[in-house]
């Protein structure tokens, strides 16, 4: 008997992607296309949305050339049901529905921060470990428990992620902000005051940014302000996370998303996880942004447990938190 194929689609945010995976982990393709707005602007969600809807067709046709299969080879057609934005959502469900009638095959909805954790587990062979998810749409530190993965810390505002896409935009560089500020990071020398906002396990970055723009409206050198930045941000998150691990007593610490291929955050965590005693995994870079091939993986987890959904009950869901997810594959 062959393994199960799964091709998933990513469309929460700016990007469309299409992946194909078999059911033994092994990733086939990887398509995307990421929608960049104009330097100062965020993500308009109409904009985004009109942008993946021009995509679509030829990203989806590339996954299946990179994978060289036909569409017919495929059994399960896996889409972000949230969380994200609902423009965005809704245009990468019409296309799974559509597909999954035409080719006849079941359908599976994913949770978008859920099918981060699992890519990074399946990159890294993390078995049970407390997770930091960090990205434009996430920020939490979570750990499985009693069929859901439970949430021991996450941000009281805005997300680790927008903080860092927020300042760049403000500031005049580029999107995605992280890598930008990380390489203006490394050029910094001085230290500038920044407030830092831990309450319990919690994190709150928006008077972080505010206090950042109003330093640089003032003329700090900008290298020494995107190096202040990201050690007041990622101390605060790795407070919370130290605070997490001491609790759950996990053995192992796990980096995810997309804010996880910054060198800087993963040597703090890294550091973390050295003290306590505990083995320390990051997913790999290419596999830590938004991509198709994460909603198939855990679209073919949730497949073999039996879940999947009929077309017409297919709704989007952008608040969908992850703690809301029963998650019987790792029961």
């Amino acid at each position: 008997m062959k393994d199960l194929l799964c091709l998933g689609i990513e469309s929460t945010a700016h990007t469309f992607g299409a992946g194909i995976v078999s059911e033994d982990g092994k990733i086939y393709s990887d398509s995307r296309d990421v929608y960049i707005p104009v330097i100062g602007r965020g993500i308009h969600p109409t904009e985004a949305a009109q942008h993946h809807n021009i995509v679509a067709p030829r990203v989806i046709l590339d996954a299946f050339r990179k994978a060289d299969l036909k569409p017919g080879m495929i059994d399960i057609i896996a889409y972000s049901c949230g969380p994200g934005l609902g423009p965005c959502l809704r245009v990468g469900a019409t296309i799974a529905r559509a597909l999954s009638t035409y080719l006849c095959k079941p359908l599976v909805p994913v949770n978008h921060a859920i099918a981060h954790i699992e890519i990074a587990s399946l990159n890294t062979g993390a078995k049970d470990p407390l997770t930091v998810l960090v990205s434009g749409g996430h920020t939490a530190i979570v750990a499985y428990a009693a069929g859901r993965w439970r949430i021991y810390g996450e941000t009281e505002d805005i997300t680790l992620g927008n903080l860092l896409d927020m300042f760049a935009r403000e500031v005049g560089l580029p999107l995605p902000g992280g890598p930008e500020v990380e390489r203006l990071a490394e050029m910094g020398k001085i230290f500038i005051d920044l407030p830092y906002t831990v309450k319990g396990n919690d994190v709150a970055y928006s008077g972080l940014l505010s206090a950042a723009l109003r330093k640089y409206r003032d003329g700090v050198d900008l290298t020494d302000l995107c190096f202040s930045l990201q050690e007041v941000a990622f101390a605060m998150i790795a407070e919370a996370t130290e605070r997490s691990l001491a609790h759950t007593e996990k053995k192992e610490l796990l980096l995810s998303g997309g804010v996880a291929a910054n060198k800087r955050l993963q040597g703090m965590l890294e550091s973390i996880a050295r003290e306590h005693n505990v083995k320390f995994y990051c997913v790999d870079k290419s596999l830590s942004g938004d991509s198709g091939v994460q909603i198939a993986w855990n679209g073919i987890l949730a497949y073999r447990c039996g879940l999947r959904i009929d077309v017409e009950k297919s709704l989007v869901k952008s608040r969908w938190r992850l703690d809301q997810v029963d998650i019987p594959w790792r029961s």
